[in-house]
């Protein structure tokens, strides 16, 4: 199979239900977001312990799922219906169990903490914060065109699961966060 097919050459793109758009429409943007979350998540998986295996695990069938989501952007507002939504309220649920299993040994949160104290960690800010961009196109996307009422509840969870995947990668290697000190505090 040949990888280009010039269709694109001018600026427009076919969605899966055959409309064609342009490719800075905002439903094309929005999957293109969800598609860049999807590579920031594979660098993730990358420097993620190969000891890790449920996190690698869950990782993965994150990355399927956000395939999914993408493909059912990738169809119109007009062809948004049940049918081809995948996205789940059990996605969601699943999500919250996971992050109070995650959170079950780490220390209690009484500061703001900062995106760093390790690669790994860092990693998974950098796939949190884009999780809430693509929380925040989608948002912006539902006010005009049809979407699956499952996944904006769904990118809200996934960007707890990563702040808490942050701080579990942190405390799997003794790691300690680094806090945000206050600006009047600081030396």
């Amino acid at each position: 199979m040949r990888i280009y097919t010039r269709q694109g050459d001018k600026g427009m793109t076919r969605l899966a239900d055959g409309l064609q758009l342009a490719k800075d429409d905002m439903r094309v943007e929005t999957y293109g977001y969800i598609d860049e979350l999807n590579s920031h998540i594979g660098l993730l998986i990358a420097e993620v312990p190969a000891a890790e295996t449920g996190l690698l695990a869950d990782l993965l069938l994150l990355q399927q799922e956000l395939f999914d989501l993408g493909g059912e952007l990738a169809f119109s507002s007009a062809a948004q219906e049940a049918a081809i939504w995948q996205v789940n309220n059990e996605w969601t649920v699943r999500l919250e169990q996971q992050i109070d299993a995650y959170s079950t040994n780490l220390p209690v949160l009484r500061n703001f903490i900062l995106p760093s104290g390790s690669r790994v960690a860092a990693q998974a800010h950098v796939v949190r914060t884009l999780t809430r961009r693509c929380e925040r196109q989608l948002l912006t996307l539902s006010r005009s065109e049809q979407l699956n009422p499952a996944i904006l509840p769904y990118m809200n969870r996934l960007s707890d699961w990563f702040f808490t995947i942050a701080r579990y990668l942190l405390a799997c290697t003794a790691t300690p966060e680094v806090l945000w000190v206050k600006a009047a505090e600081r030396g």
